[in-house]
């Protein structure tokens, strides 16, 4: 059996989160901002939707409520995330899917589909007037508002659409500081993430870091994106640090496979046994994989 193992170069978590250390929220509180007891809203795009509920344990909107819930604040999340939502789109419906839930915090997400993420692109100017309605119904809803920069549109900075998004990214820095909200500036954080570190070979195609597909964040992109969110709700370096390493122990957070190349004699063999297990071929696969992988995380402490 020839068995090659595809490189998939990750991210080191270190060196992930030490580049998002170097960079600080253009706002940042004294003190947490969100307190015990509160509701706070997740209003976004896909990025939203596939990083909360039950089926997205790594998903950073599960791991905000749980770097919360480790500085002692049990808070109630509502998540309002729509995929191919542009900035539209979320304020034709933050009356219905925010405002009439009545949280005391809402978290605002968009801008990848604006700029042409599957839709028809949306003019920067356009995206932030859409923007600060949001903000201003919130604000006069008496609800606080935390805004999130632009993540990226690949992980290539030179994309066409990641140039368009500076001007996105700074007008939302602009509003979240006149309209006196949290901001989480995500944006160069990502940047910094899929940079390779010096001496890494650069290989072709270069794997993504942070997005899979370049755009959903994987379960790295998706803590880069809690721990700017914690950042600037004003949760201390120690506090970070006591989230991360709790989220360093959420199972079944990512997977890691290799590409296996059998003969087809070899094939109709897995399905026989598969087949007198009541399984899949998949089945066997992720159960040895799951063996190897454990033999060899063992045999690196």
């Amino acid at each position: 059996m020839k068995i090659k193992i595809s490189l998939i170069i990750l991210t080191l978590y270190t060196l992930v989160m030490s580049a998002q250390a170097e960079l600080k929220p253009a706002t940042q509180p004294s003190a947490i901002a969100i307190k015990d007891g509160q509701t706070l809203a997740f209003l976004g795009d896909s990025i939203t939707a596939f990083g909360s509920g039950p089926g997205a344990p790594s998903g950073f909107v599960n791991l905000v409520i749980s770097g919360l819930n480790t500085s002692g604040l049990k808070i109630t999340p509502i998540p309002a995330g729509i995929k191919r939502h542009t900035s539209g789109k979320l304020a034709g419906r933050i009356g219905i899917d925010v405002i009439a839930k009545k949280p005391d915090w809402v978290i605002i997400q968009c801008g990848i589909n604006d700029v042409g993420g599957g839709a028809q692109p949306v003019p920067a100017e356009q995206f932030i007037k859409n923007i600060s309605g949001m903000v201003d119904q919130s604000q006069a809803a008496k609800i606080e508002v935390m805004l999130l920069t632009v993540t990226m549109f690949t992980e290539d900075q030179n994309h066409a659409n990641n140039q368009k998004l500076v001007a996105y990214n700074e007008s939302i820095r602009a509003l979240a500081k006149d309209k006196h909200c949290l901001l989480a500036d995500v944006n160069p954080l990502m940047q910094a993430a899929v940079k390779l570190p010096d001496g890494v070979p650069v290989v072709t195609p270069k794997p993504n870091r942070i997005a899979d597909d370049g755009i959903h964040l994987n379960p790295i992109g998706h803590q880069i994106m809690a721990g700017c969110i914690l950042q600037a709700f004003g949760l201390t370096d120690a506090q970070l640090q006591a989230a991360k390493a709790k989220w360093g122990d959420i199972p079944n957070a990512m997977k890691v496979r290799g590409v296996v190349q059998l003969s087809l004699r070899q094939v109709n063999a897995l399905e026989a046994v598969a087949k007198q297990r009541n399984q899949s071929i998949a089945d066997l696969a992720n159960k040895a994989d799951a063996k190897t992988w454990e033999a060899l995380i063992k045999g690196a402490h």
